[in-house]
């Protein structure tokens, strides 16, 4: 699969001081395509798990998408390594939006290869490893949530997960099985978002005050899903597999205060 990578390598390089470095994590069944961002210098450097969304990593023209790479590239200037994993590419698929019954699933694949990435640059000579964080969007933060469960602590022998955060993630399946995280998870979500309710999320994150890790949730006055994509005017999706009223139908597009917002935040929870 890395051919279907390679053009991403270009576009990175033309457009960041950092170069983006295309990895295979894992082997046989489990062997994935990732996407490596990371600071100058040897380090060592806190590092990031990044989880894609349904719509995957990659867009039509075999480039990492450009939330993405915008992403690691603020994330890399700012000292953390970033290492974005392709859970649909290297198994055969592409977007999954559509797709009801899913072959990879937010609690149980993406779990796995975000446990993958994480043992992966733990081995890195550059990289923190008890500084490894993950963070998702959408069907990927819904993922991240699922990783950080207590229930699912690793056994690997390997310092755990050092915090999360979670851009508009889907609640209402994590929040029915009384949801709780073991490390300090952050959620960001938009009040307007009509794919996936900030009003359930708040609710999960209320029920688990008591029994969980710091978790907290910050909710965007008339954001919509995807507010942190840049340069993206506000539009209508069709044909979904899953929206907030059932239709099919949702709202995506930046807005620029909650992105504003949420890249202060992030950083600011990696390093502290």
């Amino acid at each position: 699969m890395r051919h279907a990578l390679a053009a991403l390598i270009l576009m990175a390089a033309a457009t960041s001081v950092s170069a983006a470095e295309v990895i295979d994590v894992g082997e046989g069944e489990v062997a994935l395509n990732a996407v490596l961002y990371r600071p100058a210098g040897s380090g060592p450097f806190p590092v990031v798990v990044g989880m894609h969304g349904c719509a995957g990593m990659l867009n039509s023209g075999g480039q990492i998408v450009r939330r993405f790479a915008d992403w690691g590239e603020l994330l890399s200037k700012a000292g953390i390594a970033v290492l974005f994993v392709d859970s649909f590419t290297p198994r055969g698929l592409g977007s999954q939006c559509s797709v009801r019954e899913r072959k990879v699933r937010s609690d149980h694949e993406r779990v796995a290869d975000a446990y993958l990435a994480r043992r992966w640059l733990q081995s890195q000579s550059w990289a923190v490893k008890n500084r490894v964080s993950l963070v998702g969007w959408a069907n990927g933060a819904a993922g991240s949530l699922w990783a950080v469960r207590p229930r699912v602590l690793p056994r690997d022998g390997m310092p755990d997960f050092r915090s999360a955060v979670a851009f508009y993630p889907g609640c209402r399946r994590l929040s029915a099985v009384a949801w709780s995280a073991r490390v300090p998870t952050l959620i960001l979500a938009g009040r307007a978002d009509d794919w996936t309710l900030a009003a359930t999320c708040e609710q999960m994150v209320a029920g688990a005050r008591g029994r969980s890790a710091q978790a907290s949730i910050v909710v965007y006055p008339g954001a919509y899903h995807e507010f942190d994509r840049p340069d993206y005017p506000v539009r209508m999706l069709t044909g979904l597999a899953n929206s907030a009223d059932g239709s099919g139908r949702a709202h995506v597009g930046t807005n620029a205060a909650a992105r504003a917002d949420a890249i202060m935040r992030v950083r600011e929870w990696l390093l502290r």
